[in-house]
């Protein structure tokens, strides 16, 4: 059976064009969130600071809805069929390169050490080397779904710009990852250090952090923007959702264009939130202790996020009615 093969019916028809690999490998994390949370339960090993199986539990409740969303976004390709081609095998390589990276780090969990960052034994080493590989062609993949999505033919235009922009948000999201692999100046006064990279900036990874999410709560994190900007491919898509929704009842969210407007103005704040998190992160400063210059950067985006919302809002310039005069002149 050919991968792009749709059903006939109308009603399966949407369902049956998501992308069949991303969405079985989103079930796929729905049971490892499942034996996660029971490993929460069960497994008193700590790691990190945290229990040893909240990384799994994190990564497949957060993989669930990125694929998810992935997959319905690559249902938006129109022919030519060779742009669906290649948008599908591009989806299926994340599928496998997600796969590899949740099941090493699953394994390293079974055997009660890190897999990220770990450089202690030649496997530990190569664990995280092949993760680190996955992770690079996963995101060489997901820009090229982006460049296709940037060119796809979507008719409704509030929708392409939210699936386009929250994807290139999406991809600068999942860059941020490859700050975290470069080591601390504590770790480069060490030769050889068992562990090189940390998700925190200016401490030790371990220290006091946040409930579930880890994230610290004493210095700066970088998977506070990682987090953040990944989501993005849910939470814009979501906005336009919501507009559509309440159109029937507001009549100004009925018009293409203010949905436009606010999509747009949706995905810019979002990039500039993204952006204040990514540098708090890197000074080093915790994400509920921010000093006067990132107090003044927040202010500025929400004034300019709620401005700019307002004007979004303001009601379509009518199309000017031809005078009679000119009427006669072009029957004329």
């Amino acid at each position: 059976m050919s991968p792009l093969r749709t059903s006939s019916s109308p009603l399966l028809g949407p369902l049956a064009r998501l992308h069949r690999p991303l969405v079985w490998f989103a079930g796929s994390m729905v049971a490892l969130a499942l034996v996660s949370a029971v490993g929460l339960l069960v497994d008193d090993r700590i790691l990190v600071g945290v229990p040893i199986w909240t990384k799994p539990f994190k990564f497949s409740v957060s993989l669930a809805a990125y694929t998810l969303s992935l997959a319905w976004m690559l249902s938006l390709l129109a022919p030519p069929l060779r742009v669906h081609r290649v948008g599908w095998w591009a989806g299926t390589v994340i599928a496998v390169a997600l796969l590899i990276e949740m099941a090493l780090i699953t394994l390293q969990v079974i055997r009660g050490t890190q897999s990220h960052f770990n450089h202690a034994t030649p496997f530990d080493n190569a664990v995280f080397q092949i993760m680190g590989a996955s992770i690079a062609v996963l995101w060489l993949s997901a820009l090229v779904i982006a460049v296709l999505l940037l060119r796809a033919r979507i008719l409704d235009r509030a929708t392409a710009w939210a699936v386009r922009l929250s994807s290139f948000i999406a991809l600068a999201g999942a860059a941020v990852g490859f700050l975290m692999t470069a080591p601390t100046p504590e770790q480069l006064a060490v030769d050889e250090p068992p562990i090189s990279g940390a998700h925190s900036v200016g401490v030790p990874d371990g220290g006091p952090s946040m409930p579930l999410t880890g994230w610290s709560t004493t210095g700066g994190d970088l998977r506070i923007p990682h987090f953040f900007g990944m989501h993005a491919l849910q939470l814009i898509p979501l906005l336009l959702l919501v507009l559509a929704a309440l159109a029937p009842r507001f009549a100004r969210l009925a018009d293409e264009r203010v949905r436009l407007r606010l999509t747009l103005t949706a995905a810019g704040t979002y990039a500039a939130v993204f952006a204040l998190l990514t540098w708090q992160a890197l000074r080093g400063q915790a994400l509920f202790s921010p000093d006067a210059p990132t107090l003044a950067a927040a202010g500025t985006i929400v004034l300019a996020g709620a401005a700019a919302t307002a004007l979004s809002l303001r009601a379509p310039t009518p199309a000017p009615t031809p005078s009679p005069a000119s009427t006669k002149e072009v029957s004329a």
